[in-house]
């Protein structure tokens, strides 16, 4: 049996609205070449903008200066992505699944992200916030 290697993507983004299509589009490109389907890829995409875009805003508080790391790890039946901010303010804790955000019409980022990936977990560590994604590979 034949271990497949990890293929590992990171990016670094300066913290600005807008460079998160940066993420989205290599995040598809990734997905593409690992033959996800077109609806799983769409899926893909607004959840990985949804964490770079809160990465941004809260993490990073829109501080240009500071960087935001997007790791992509290709695996066999998978793709996990890492959105690591450097934790100005702590990433909000994950909403019960099929719920509506409390504070609607905001809180939409978390509650897309959790509903659209496979597997979802969130860290708050003084200076570091990060969310981990997984999407599984179904064919």
């Amino acid at each position: 049996m034949s271990s497949f290697p990890k293929k590992i993507v990171e990016i670094y983004l300066c913290s600005e609205l807008g460079y998160e299509k940066i993420a989205i589009a290599t995040a598809a490109i990734v997905a593409e070449k690992m033959g996800f389907s077109p609806d799983r890829i769409e899926d893909l995409k607004t959840a990985v903008g949804e964490a770079v875009i809160n990465a941004i805003e809260h993490g990073n508080q829109l501080d240009v200066e500071t960087k935001v790391l997007i790791m992509l790890t290709v695996e066999e039946r998978s793709l996990a992505l890492n959105v690591v901010d450097q934790g100005t303010k702590p990433i909000p804790a994950l909403p019960a699944t099929g719920n509506v955000p409390e504070n609607y019409p905001r809180g939409w980022g978390m509650f897309l992200i959790k509903n659209l990936m496979d597997e979802v977990e969130v860290s708050s560590l003084p200076g570091r916030n990060e969310i981990k994604m997984v999407i599984h590979l179904q064919h």
